[in-house]
């Protein structure tokens, strides 16, 4: 998508919808919004929207960052005592790995 085609106000409204989105377990579009709408928020000059769509593309970059984290912490924390949990452990995998731990 262009954005040098979109009115400052569809701008707006479109990192909205993507900030907005993210909080329904979609970190994939806070990712988006920092990406598309960086160049927007910090290197263009100045207009009005722009204050605005700098606060989305801040709190979206903050909440993808710790989706990153949490999600990485999980899968650490998985991989290392999915063994020691015993059934729990089978029942949260996908694919039971054969062999001994």
């Amino acid at each position: 998508m262009n954005l040098e085609r979109l009115p400052n106000e569809e701008k707006l409204t479109l990192c909205r919808k993507y900030y907005l989105g993210g909080f329904a377990f979609l970190p994939f579009l806070w990712l988006v919004n920092v990406v598309w709408f960086f160049r927007e928020a910090f290197i263009k000059p100045a207009y009005t929207e722009q204050l605005q769509i700098k606060t989305y593309v801040q709190r979206s970059a903050v909440g993808l960052l710790l989706w990153v984290a949490v999600l990485t912490t999980w899968i650490t924390i998985f991989q290392h005592f999915r063994a020691q949990w015993g059934e729990v452990g089978d029942s949260l995998s996908f694919t039971i790995p054969r062999g001994t731990p």
